[in-house]
C-alpha cells in the first residue's frame, strides 16, 4: 500500500514539472535559432550582394491624413509604412513558422535605406518604445513596419481657387542603391497597396477623393534609381469661402446699387454709401488673401473680388457724374433766370422814363379851358410782356436724374450676368484640371 502511494506522488511531481520544462526548452530553441541566424551575418551587405537584384515590396496604411496647408503648400499624414523582402541568410527551421521580434533585432540585420524624396520633416514614433514591427518567416522573408508622421510638399496651382483640386504626391525610394541593386514594387498591386480608411481623413477644407500609385525611373550622376509615387487627390470644400468672401461681396455690391434709388439732392447719404462700400470691398480683398500664398497670378476669387470692386467703385463714380451734371444744369438755369430778371428790369425802367417825360410836357404846355371831348386821346393799353419764371433753380433741377434711371437697370443686369457666367464657368470645370 505504501508503495502505491509513493508512485502516485512521483507521477504527480513529474506532471507538475512537465510544462515549465517544455516552455524552457522552447525558449532555448528560439534563442539558438536567433544566435545561429546572426552568426556570421554582415548587416552591411544587402541580400544577394553581387548577385540578383533585391526586390523590396511596399504598401502603406494611412491612419491619419491632414492637415493641408495652402500657404506652405504642404500636407501631413500619419502612416504605417511596410516593407517586405527576402534574405536568404535568415532562413531557419524550427518549431515556429514566424519569428515575431521587437525593434532590437532591426539594428542587427540589413534593412532598405528608404527615404522620402519630397518629405520636409518625417518623424519615427518612439513612445513608449520605437513603433516598429519586425518578423522573419522560415523562408527568409522579412516584414518590417514603421509608424511615421510625414510632412511632405504638395505643389499647388491656385488658378481655380477656391473651386480647385490638387494632387499631393508622396515619393520614396532608395537613397544609395540604384535600380541595378534594389527594385521597389507594390506588394498588393496598384489598386490596394495604399489604404486610406474613411475615418482616417481629418480634413476641414478638402475632400480626399482617392489616390493612385505609380513608379518611375530617375537618372542622376550616381546612377538610375526607382522612385515610387503615391498621389492623393484632394478637392476643396468652398463653403467657408462662400460665407466669408462671396456672399459679403455680393451684398456689398447690392448695397452700393441701393444708392441709385436715393434722391440726388441727398449728397451726404449717397457719399456715405459709396465710400463705405469701397472701404468694405478693400477690407474683404485683403482678408481673402490671408489664407493664400503670395502667388503672382490671379485666382478665381481674385477675379470675383476685382469685378465686385469695379461695380462698387462705378457706383461711386456714377453719383459723381449725377452730381456734376445736376450742378451744371442748375447753374445753366440760374443764368437764364438772372438774364430774364435783368431784361424785365430794363423794360420796366424804360416805361417809367417815357411816362415821366410825357407828364412833364403836359404840365409845361397851356391847358385849354374846355377841350373838346372828341380831341381827348385815350392812352393805348400797355402791350402784354412775356412772363419770366422766377422759380428757384433747385426746384427746376429736382427729381430723378436720367443717369440714375439707366443705372437702376443696367447695373443689376450686368452684375447678374457676370455671376451667371462666373459660376457656370468655374463650377463646370474639372477641379483637377490645373494640377
Amino acid at each position: 500500500m505504501g508503495w502505491v502511494c509513493a508512485c502516485v506522488l512521483l507521477v504527480g511531481r513529474v506532471l507538475s514539472n512537465a510544462k515549465p520544462t517544455e516552455t524552457s526548452v522552447y525558449s532555448d530553441n528560439i534563442t539558438r535559432i536567433l544566435d545561429r541566424l546572426l552568426d556570421g551575418y554582415d548587416n552591411r551587405l544587402r541580400p544577394g550582394f553581387g548577385g540578383p537584384v533585391t526586390e523590396v515590396k511596399t504598401d502603406i496604411f494611412v491612419t491619419s491624413f491632414g492637415p493641408v496647408s495652402d500657404v506652405e503648400m504642404e500636407y501631413t499624414m500619419d502612416v504605417f509604412f511596410r516593407q517586405t523582402w527576402t534574405d536568404e541568410r535568415l532562413k531557419f527551421e524550427g518549431p515556429i513558422d514566424i519569428l515575431r521580434l521587437n525593434n532590437l533585432m532591426v539594428t542587427k540585420i540589413w534593412t532598405p535605406d528608404t527615404f522620402f524624396r519630397n518629405g520636409k520633416r518625417s518623424i519615427a514614433h518612439n513612445m513608449t518604445t520605437p513603433n516598429k514591427l519586425f518578423r522573419i518567416m522560415q523562408n527568409g522573408t522579412v516584414l518590417y513596419t514603421m509608424r511615421l508622421t510625414i510632412n511632405a510638399e504638395c505643389p499647388m496651382r491656385l488658378i481655380n481657387f477656391p473651386m480647385d483640386g490638387h494632387s499631393c504626391p508622396l515619393k520614396f525610394g532608395s537613397y544609395a542603391y540604384p535600380i541595378s541593386e534594389i527594385l521597389y514594387t507594390w506588394k498588393k498591386g496598384p489598386l490596394f497597396s495604399v489604404e486610406v480608411p474613411q475615418e482616417s481623413s481629418s480634413l476641414l477644407q478638402y475632400d480626399l477623393v482617392g489616390q493612385t500609385v505609380s513608379s518611375e525611373r530617375l537618372k542622376s550622376n550616381t546612377g538610375e534609381y526607382i522612385v515610387m509615387t503615391v498621389h492623393f487627390h484632394l478637392q476643396r470644400k468652398m463653403g467657408f469661402f462662400l460665407i466669408q468672401t462671396y456672399i459679403p461681396c455680393i451684398m456689398t455690391v447690392i448695397l452700393a446699387q441701393v444708392s441709385f434709388w436715393i434722391n440726388k439732392e441727398s449728397v451726404p447719404a449717397r457719399t456715405v454709401f459709396g465710400i463705405t462700400t469701397v472701404l468694405t470691398m478693400t477690407t474683404l480683398s485683403i482678408s481673402a488673401r490671408h489664407s493664400l500664398p503670395k502667388v503672382s497670378y490671379a485666382t478665381a476669387m481674385d477675379w470675383f473680388i476685382a469685378v465686385c470692386f469695379a461695380f462698387v467703385f462705378s457706383a461711386l463714380i456714377e453719383f459723381a457724374a449725377v452730381n456734376y451734371f445736376s450742378t451744371l444744369q442748375a447753374n445753366r438755369e440760374l443764368r437764364r433766370a438772372n438774364a430774364a430778371r435783368a431784361t424785365t428790369a430794363t423794360a420796366a425802367g424804360s416805361d417809367r422814363e417815357v411816362t415821366s417825360m410825357a407828364l412833364k410836357k403836359r404840365l409845361n404846355s397851356p391847358w385849354p379851358k374846355d377841350p373838346p371831348t372828341h380831341l381827348t386821346a385815350t392812352p393805348p393799353p400797355p402791350e402784354p410782356r412775356q412772363q419770366v419764371s422766377v422759380i428757384p433753380a433747385d426746384a427746376m433741377t429736382a427729381g430723378t436724374s436720367i443717369i440714375d434711371k439707366y443705372s437702376r437697370i443696367l447695373f443689376p443686369l450686368s452684375f447678374g450676368a457676370f455671376n451667371l457666367v462666373y459660376w457656370i464657368v468655374y463650377l463646370t470645370k474639372d477641379p483637377m484640371e490645373s494640377r
